[in-house]
């Protein structure tokens, strides 16, 4: 889960030069060809979710990182079951892979620049409103060997198997296209296997980009992130506040032993956030953050899958529900948390508006209020803080927690990567 750069440079192909591109063309076609034709040997589990967790969270699959071999092996094991359950191909040239250049400062980064990556798209057609839309997304793509997209210690590489992130939400996006083709509802639905979220959410942000629908056809996108440590019943549901609909439609689907926390905005940390930015209403279903997060242990025997099972029921549910809907009456509205723009503390703030979708080591600042504490001090957006006083900061956790120590009219070092070095800031709060 998360990682967002720069986004207007996302989908440029500026840094390839006209001498490589008759090869990328012909590596493209090849890898096309090989998503659409079945391997016995990659589909040869009887397809449980815990099966399809075991699969692609294996130290084979090396932690899928977005432009290597396994994370094509994993896109073809997707399409093999894409195709086994008679999803049409929507992706490319009549397969079931969208391929993209990965670009930016992340790919760069992990030694991933201009490589291809590709998502897997499945249409099932709908029965009696074809040209309406549902979009089911989770990403398959994970962390790879580490190194700097990992919160763990140390500077060695290791898998990075990424089970929880996200193997889970694309055993839970295998799960649900296998029971709508057998159950064909009314509205069209898309099932969308996203790459490249780890490196900003690239593959979504392509996806969107190159929409093969009218926006205005599209009822929602529901997108499954982190769905394999339900814990206490504990499920997060974020982008209640992107659609007028979804309290009630909430309200309305058997909780189970669920423990519900709604979340309006639709601006997070994963895919969804690029289709809440193109105004379509969205959800994200996830059962919340761990030790594990974004560390090779991250491991499939840590998955509950018994709580699994009740987060894709509730979300089997809801895509019912949806399906009874039309079009019109899944209007659009923007995000009214206010985690979309500052924190808000009945303490000391900085004033910064937080990157919800940087994954790396630090707090990464996606804005600075104009005359707060931050802004007087320096800081710019795309600051990471790495160090509030004594306080390490290696995540947003780390951030909230550390504003707890100080007090008005405190002066304290804040010290800043920007572009390579290391700042260190006086801020007055």
């Amino acid at each position: 889960m998360y990682f967002t750069n720069d986004k207007s440079n996302i989908y440029t192909m500026k840094y390839i030069s006209n001498q490589l591109l008759p090869l990328v063309g012909l590596i493209m076609g090849l890898l096309l060809l090989s998503g659409c034709e079945p391997r016995e040997s990659q589909t040869e589990s009887e397809g449980t979710i815990e099966d399809h967790v075991t699969w692609l969270a294996d130290d084979e699959r090396e932690g899928r990182l977005a432009g290597t071999i396994q994370e094509s092996e994993s896109a073809n094991y997707i399409a093999d079951y894409f195709s086994q359950y008679g999803l049409i191909p929507a992706g490319d040239d009549g397969t079931y892979l969208q391929q993209f250049i990965l670009e930016g400062p992340m790919p760069q980064m992990l030694n991933k620049e201009n490589h291809i990556s590709r998502n897997v798209v499945g249409l099932l057609e709908g029965s009696e409103t074809p040209d309406q839309y549902i979009i089911v997304g989770a990403h398959y793509d994970s962390q790879g060997m580490g190194g700097a997209i990992s919160m763990g210690s140390g500077s060695g590489e290791s898998i990075h198997n990424g089970a929880d992130d996200n193997a889970s939400g694309t055993a839970g996006l295998l799960y649900l296209a296998d029971h709508f083709t057998s159950e064909t509802p009314e509205k069209s639905m898309l099932f969308v296997a996203f790459s490249g979220e780890e490196m900003g959410l690239l593959g979504s942000r392509h996806f969107v980009e190159h929409l093969i629908v009218d926006t205005e056809n599209i009822l929602a996108m529901i997108n499954m992130d982190m769905i394999g440590r339900l814990n206490d019943g504990e499920l997060t549901i974020f982008g209640t506040g992107t659609s007028d609909s979804w309290d009630d439609m909430i309200k309305s689907i058997e909780a189970d032993s669920l423990n519900i926390t709604k979340t309006p905005s639709g601006s997070g940390a994963s895919d969804h956030r690029s289709f809440y930015e193109r105004g379509i209403p969205v959800l994200h279903y996830f059962t919340g953050t761990h030790d594990d997060y974004h560390r090779a242990s991250d491991t499939a025997d840590k998955i509950n899958y018994g709580g699994m099972e009740k987060v894709l029921t509730h979300v089997r549910q809801m895509l019912e529900k949806l399906n009874q809907k039309d079009a019109s009456e899944m209007a659009f509205s923007e995000s009214t948390d206010p985690r979309g723009s500052t924190f808000n503390f009945e303490g000391v703030t900085l004033g910064v508006l937080p990157d919800y979708s940087y994954s790396g080591i630090g707090f990464r600042i996606d804005g600075v209020r104009e005359d707060e504490p931050g802004d007087l001090a320096g800081m710019r957006e795309g600051d990471v803080i790495i160090a509030m006083g004594e306080n390490e900061i290696s995540d947003i956790y780390d951030y909230m927690d550390a504003l707890e120590n100080f007090k008005e009219g405190e002066e304290v070092i804040i010290t800043v990567r920007r572009n390579g070095e290391e700042i260190d800031l006086e801020v007055r709060f």
